[in-house]
Order: structure tokens, then sequence, then C-alpha cells
């Protein structure tokens, strides 16, 4: 097959037609990397800007699936079911799930797995959701269950087996997890981790300035002025997401941080962020930033650039999330196990304001009405959620098991993990709104604006307040 250059068809539409008659005929297996950009352009003789079209075009379309620094693959959810037999199709994040979900899955079970980024996940269900090719299960963030609950994408789990319902979620799973998946009351989703938002500080910088760990925004102020004046001190004594760039992450760590002061953007059906407590802790943030103690690059840093400056020791400290454990522990080279030795990670420090605080959130399985077997996925999921697969899933993955039951087993094993259930007991949710995506690139952007200097804190804070107010129909105080 080659590109006719004399036909008055573009060559990118020509190119995407071939790739799409290879990928029909089996050419390419879903778990197989489809040619790259350079590999294409060196095979049918043509420009970089027509193999960048055809496979955008492709990815828009639900075809492939691109991963970041992995490549393109064949959505085997695209493609029509296996003849082989009735087989459960599941969409999950990159990462270590694949391997999780195969571990605790019986050998009788067939499965279709597609993976997808999880910064696409979203954009990934809405579509297939749209073009009636949704998944049996995905796993999904669980602040985005609102969002497709209300649209009427997904089953109650109460619905489907009340039993299971009232004798295993009801009685072993976790607060504050069952409130995250709800909506108009009822449960959506299960939690299949959990993770709460904090700071991490390494032990060794710490005895080097010879102080204790932050206890509140002062001693925070303190701790960082102190490592920062070190001739041989880090580059950056504090680091965090601080824009768009970041992602969900931004948020998650503003979110804890504004909790830390009393402040919570939604209660209710009102929207109380503009309130003299944000502004404060915007305050915090530009009056570190123009005390040169943390970097301005921080509104361009990705999700998990200050994760990686912590482990190199570039940085001391780092606002972030419990699941950054599994990636420090593999930069680092220290099992989960001994995490705690190196590190810690602590709540949010306490606000002039508010008490030391964390956020809670993870990810969700969700069953979605085009199932063709609504059933035999809900038994499924069972088995994923059931304690001994959840431990295993906390061993590999780092993340907290959602049942009293598992977390119990597992944090006697992991300090870490024993560590970070004991704080989420005590920590707030982000907003169960349907808008909740919207809303949260809307606080991304806020932080982003005061770091920047393009707006004042108060500014920053009432315009933000007003356009979520917009986006999601509820008052502003």
């Amino acid at each position: 097959m080659t590109i006719d250059r004399d036909q008055p068809i573009p060559i990118y539409f020509q190119l995407k037609t071939l790739l799409l008659e290879e990928i029909l005929s089996g050419v390419y297996d879903p778990e197989e990397r489809l040619p790259t950009e350079y590999e294409l352009c060196e095979r049918f003789d043509v420009s970089r800007t027509p193999v960048t079209r055809a496979l955008s075009e492709l990815a828009e379309e639900g075809v492939i699936i691109r991963h970041r620094r992995r490549g393109s693959f064949v959505n085997p959810h695209w493609l029509i079911r296996s003849p082989s037999g009735p087989e459960i199709r599941l969409l999950l994040p990159d990462g270590p799930w694949q391997a999780i979900v195969q571990r605790a899955t019986p050998d009788t079970t067939n499965l279709s797995i597609a993976t997808a980024p999880v910064d696409r996940l979203l954009e990934v269900v809405r579509r297939a959701v749209g073009e009636g090719r949704a998944p049996d299960i995905a796993l999904v963030d669980s602040v985005w269950v609102p969002e497709l609950a209300a649209a009427g994408f997904l089953w109650p789990m109460e619905d489907l087996d009340p039993d299971w319902f009232e004798s295993d979620y009801m009685s072993d799973f976790l607060e504050p997890l069952d409130q995250v998946n709800r909506y108009r009351g009822k449960s959506y989703a299960v939690q299949a981790e959990a993770d709460v938002a904090g700071i991490w500080v390494r032990r060794d910088h710490l005895d080097q300035v010879g102080l204790g760990p932050p206890t509140d925004w002062e001693t925070l102020e303190t701790l960082v002025s102190a490592l920062a004046s070190r001739p041989a001190g880090p580059r950056h004594p504090l680091v965090f997401p601080g824009g768009s760039r970041g992602g969900e992450t931004t948020t998650y760590c503003l979110l804890a941080l504004l909790a830390s002061n009393g402040i919570e953007v939604v209660d209710g059906d009102s929207i109380t962020l503009d309130d003299p407590r944000t502004v404060h802790a915007l305050g915090f943030l530009r009056r570190l930033l123009d005390a040169d103690l943390i970097s301005p690059d921080v509104v361009s840093y990705e999700w998990d650039r200050p994760i990686r400056l912590l482990a190199t020791g570039e940085a001391s400290l780092s606002f972030g999330g419990s699941y950054e454990g599994r990636t420090l522990s593999a930069y680092t080279g220290i099992p989960l196990e001994g995490l705690t030795d190196r590190f810690m990670f602590l709540p949010m420090p306490a606000g002039p304001s508010g008490t030391a605080a964390s956020l809670a959130g993870g990810m969700a399985y969700a069953i979605f009405r085009q199932t063709h077997d609504p059933k035999r996925a809900m038994n499924l999921l069972e088995h994923l959620l059931a304690p001994a697969a959840l431990v295993e899933m906390a061993r590999s993955s780092g993340q907290i098991p959602p049942r009293r039951s598992a977390a119990s087993t597992v944090g006697n094993q992991v300090p870490f993990l024993a560590d970070t259930t004991a704080m989420l007991r005590h920590a707030v949710v982000r907003p169960a709104i349907p808008a909740y995506a919207r809303t949260s690139r809307q606080l991304q952007m806020m932080v982003e604006g005061v770091l920047t200097d393009r707006f004042t804190p108060a500014a920053a804070t009432a315009r933000t307040a007003e356009l979520i107010a917009a986006i999601t129909g509820l008052d502003a105080n």
C-alpha cells in the first residue's frame, strides 16, 4: 500500500485510510505499538505534517489511543467484540492497574482491557459513551462520578447487587469514600483505592537545619527560609504544581491548602470560595514566591515534576498526594516498606484560620449502562474489591485500600500505608458536583494567575468564585 500523489485526495487522508485498513485487517495487535511518526514518514516518504494529522484524527475518532512516551496503540474497544465468548471490557488508566486487575480476575473470565493516559481518561470515556461503545467497567477519578451519573451513563451499585451492597460495601468500606461516589442518594461507583493530599518532607534535609516538620504555615515558612539560606541547600526548598499544566494535582494540592485554612470551595448549594481565608492562602503562596522561597517555574510544572525534584534531593518539601509514594519509591530505589525511614508524608500544615488538613480522593470502578451484562460486570467488580485483592493492590501500588479489613492487614506491613490511612479518616473531599472538571480548571487558573502576578489574590478569588458559580449554577456568597 502506497500514497498516490497524483490523486486529489489529501495525503493525510490517504495515510489515515491505509492505517485504518491495516487495523481492521489485524495487522496491529492491540498491545503492539503502531509505527512512530518518524517510521511512518520513512515508510511512506511523506513529511511529518500529514502523519501527525492522520494519527491525531484516528485518536480523536477513538480508533487509537496515544500514550505519552509510549506511542500509539489500537483501541481494542473500537474493534468488534471477540467472537471467542462473552468478554468484559475494561478501560483503565496507565500504570499498574492492568496487572492488578488481571491478577484478581478469575481464570474463567474473558477480559478485554484498554488503557489511556490519566489526563485523557475522561475524554476517552465521554467519546466511547457518545459513540455507543462504552466499556463495561471503567476505572475513573471519583470526582468524575457525579458528571457521569447525572448524564445517565452509570448503573447505581445498590441496584445491581443489593445484598453485596449492604453486607460488604456499607459495613467495610472506609469513610469518606462513599460520599465522593454518591449522586442524589445513590452510589454510582465503588472506590478501587484511596489517596490523600499533604506535604512530603525529606528527613535528611530537616536534620541538616536542625528543625522539626512543619505544623503550621509559620513553621513551614521558617523551615523553607532556613533551607534556602544554607550555602549547599537545595535549589528548590519547597515545590508544588502551581498551574494548569499540573492538571488535577494542582487542584488537589490547592484544595488541601485551602482546607488547612478552613475553606471549602462548595458548601451545599453555595460557592464559598470568595472569602478572606482564600485570599490569605493565595497571598501566602505569593509571599513565598516574592521571597524566592519557591521558584516561579512551579506554574509550568507537570504533575510529577515536584516529586522527582524531591526524589533527587533538589527539593526538600513538596505539596502532593500519597499516590506519589510509588513514584518516589521507583525514583529513589527505596522499597515502599522503607519509605518512611527517609521521607515523611504529613497533613497540610495549619493555616491561621484552620487546622492541619488533608483531602481524600482516588480512582473508582463504575459500571456503564451500555454494558451487555451488568450482573456479570458486577460479579467481576466484587472479585476486584475482595479484601485479599485489595491487599495485593495496596502492596504493589502504594495506594490506600478502601476496605477497613484490607487497610488493617496492609497497614501492619507497610508503615507508609498505615500513616496515610490514618490521614484519610479526617480528610475532606473535593466538591461532588457534575461540573467538577470545569471547576477544577478554574481553580488551577486561579493559583496560576496569582503566581504569575496577573491577578492579586483578592481579584483572583472573586473572579474565580464568579466563574465557578456561572459554570455550576450554584449561588455565590
